[in-house]
């Protein structure tokens, strides 16, 4: 199985170089990764400008490509060729921090997982949570990968014999040790408590800061928060069909009728 591994912590990660080291043992593994930190940056792609991409050997000794486009960016290199064939699998991770519920929008490890359904090749998105984030998404210290780096091999083992269902990836979210169990569950929701800050720099420009307290949750069962909280790996099916049908027969119904 050729496997392509990026993420969006960039092609240091300590969890990229972790995930590399689990899955050499069940499949030829390509890293292309960001050259720095793109952590929030979406489903961002890069399309006026021609993009670097630079050599880089990882802690174990290999060979990685580094590139200064984001991590959707990095997935159309690999599909597009730039490592030979294009890979039979895509994982994205392990991230810093758990990507779960809403959260998912932003995250630039969801996102290259996402490109799989753009290009028809199966992908899994993998996060990790630390010890003292919480369900908080920024980096924090306390990171143990080994929890999803153990769980990798036998869940891309399983995609390789199974294979994933039409148009959906799968998110995955591990708790710090000890892990309880797996579960798959929905996407929760988050509550968020952004504020509005302002501060002044030396030109006297305003500055504002915009994104404040921690975000919380919905407490709610069969979700991947809930899923976390009782220390369970939170396996996560998503698409990205974004059509609403109730909102088809809905808006179907009003008189649009032609434009004036």
């Amino acid at each position: 199985m050729r496997i392509l591994l990026t993420n969006d912590d960039g092609v240091t990660s300590r969890g990229l170089l972790a995930a590399k080291k689990a899955l050499d043992s069940v499949g030829t593994v390509s890293v292309i990764a960001p050259d720095s930190n793109r952590s929030a940056v979406g489903r961002g792609i890069t399309i006026h400008r021609p993009l670097t991409v630079v050599e880089h050997t990882l802690r174990d000794g290999s060979t990685a490509y580094a590139t200064d486009g984001t991590p959707v960016d990095c997935v159309r290199f690999g599909a597009l060729g730039l490592l030979g064939e294009p890979p039979d699998l895509i994982v994205a991770g392990i991230n810093y921090g758990v990507n779960l519920g809403d959260d998912i929008t932003y995250s630039g490890t969801v996102a290259a997982a996402f490109e799989g359904i753009v290009l028809g090749i199966p992908a899994v998105a993998v996060s990790q949570q630390s010890t003292e984030a919480g369900t908080h998404f920024r980096r924090q210290s306390g990171y143990d990968f080994e929890p999803a780096a153990g769980f990798l091999p036998g869940l891309v083992s399983l995609i390789g014999e199974r294979g994933l269902p039409p148009r959906t990836i799968l998110n995955v979210n591990v708790p710090p040790p000890p892990v309880t169990g797996v579960s798959v569950v929905r996407l929760g929701r988050r509550i968020y408590r952004d504020r509005l800050e302002l501060e002044s720099d030396e030109q006297g420009r305003r500055r504002y800061h915009i994104y404040g307290d921690d975000p919380s949750y919905h407490e709610e069962p069969d979700t991947d928060f809930h899923a976390i909280a009782e220390s369970r790996i939170a396996v996560t099916p998503v698409h990205l069909d974004l059509t609403s049908g109730a909102g088809l027969d809905e808006v179907g119904a009003w008189p649009l009728g032609p434009g004036p």
